[in-house]
């Protein structure tokens, strides 16, 4: 396997899209950053445009047309962050609370997505998967 680290700053991707184009890799993985959060839709937008399958950390991508993803469940984190703020409103100290690590972590996979590059998801991994997208 070959790795290409297309680095991009929040909203500006046209050089790490053109050297994806050029490199033509076999699929784009995604990690976790919050610009890339942020910037979803464009990034599965270029995804979809040059037939890549892509992975994501965050399953919101794959709910726009990526074609998977696993990582840390968002809205578990963000129940579990809402309980840090109560406990800092209440006068914990921040530096008191534990740093904690995600609990839930979720496969979602695009079966349109994956019909539609080709790809064929084996029997064995669809029943692994948290949540399969007809």
């Amino acid at each position: 396997m070959t790795l290409l680290r297309a680095e991009f700053r929040p909203h500006e991707y046209t050089e790490a899209f053109t050297l994806i184009r050029q490199a033509r890799p076999d699929a784009l993985f995604v990690g976790g950053s919050g610009a890339a959060y942020g910037d979803r839709s464009l990034i599965v937008d270029f995804a979809t445009g040059a037939r890549l399958p892509s992975a994501f950390w965050f399953r919101e991508a794959v709910d726009r047309g990526g074609f998977m993803s696993y990582g840390a469940n968002t809205p578990d984190i963000f129940r579990r962050a809402a309980g840090y703020v109560d406990k800092i409103l209440k006068g914990t100290k921040p530096a008191n609370l534990p740093v904690e690590s995600p609990r839930k972590f979720e496969l979602v996979i695009n079966l349109k997505t994956a019909r539609a590059l080709g790809l064929t998801i084996p029997p064995s991994l669809l029943v692994r998967a948290d949540e399969v997208i007809e």
